[in-house]
């Protein structure tokens, strides 16, 4: 049996500890008297697995604005829905968020839809990956809209976005346009300080930061369970 040997001041700055802590003599000696040392086997897993436990993970993502509810128009076409935004209402307007280029999201809206719309925040200082922010959609229930849920979050909802955010609408790789460099591109508003409002595309492959808040569109049945 190997011994441990310890010094006489780590002996006496254990002793001050275990009297801090409410072991007195007649304790110590009845964990040393145990059978079997049994009980300091039950302190020593108990300080092993407090030490050495994985810390909880974090969520990345935390509530920022909830938009309310919105309702696609009874005049709503989708495949219109792009190339009739009035584009002179944008101070920058992406030439490639058009119908044709977005014409197949996951969730193709219908007229007199209702979808609850949140926007949630990143709530780390690093940046977050694209497969990172769907794996929360997922939990979250969402479902995907694209460029045209992006729109109309434009239309009914703008006055209540926070100032200098990108409201990115994201949707499974495969259901976005990619461009001729191969990059899959977000379709995303940006709600200026100065009160004006831009419609541009990110990229799927690209990391993402704190002011790029997550667009997360929930059946309203949703909403009233939550």
């Amino acid at each position: 049996m190997k011994v441990r040997e310890i010094s006489c001041g780590k002996m006496h700055e254990l002793a001050i500890a275990l009297d801090k802590a409410g072991f007195n003599s007649e304790l110590i000696q009845k964990i040393i008297n145990s059978e079997n040392n049994k009980m300091a086997e039950l302190m020593y897993a108990s300080i092993v697995e407090k030490f050495t436990a994985k810390p909880e993970p974090v969520e990345k993502f935390t509530l920022f604005i909830d938009l309310g509810v919105i309702t696609v128009p009874d005049d709503y076409v989708h495949g219109k829905q792009l190339d009739s935004l009035d584009q002179s209402k944008f101070y920058f307007f992406n030439k490639e968020i058009t119908d044709l280029n977005f014409p197949k999201p996951s969730r193709i809206l219908k007229p007199g839809d209702k979808l609850w719309v949140r926007a949630f925040k990143q709530t780390v200082s690093s940046s977050t990956t694209s497969e990172e922010r769907m794996k929360f959609l997922s939990k979250m229930n969402a479902i995907h809209t694209g460029a045209q849920g992006a729109s109309l979050v434009y239309q009914q909802k703008r006055d209540k976005l926070v100032k200098g955010y990108w409201y990115l609408s994201f949707d499974e790789k495969e259901s976005l346009w990619k461009d001729a460099d191969g990059y899959h591109r977000v379709p995303r508003v940006y709600a200026r300080s100065d009160g004006d409002f831009e419609f541009d595309l990110g990229c799927f492959e690209d990391g993402w930061g704190d002011d790029d808040c997550l667009l997360c569109f929930c059946d309203t049945s949703v909403s009233e369970q939550a």
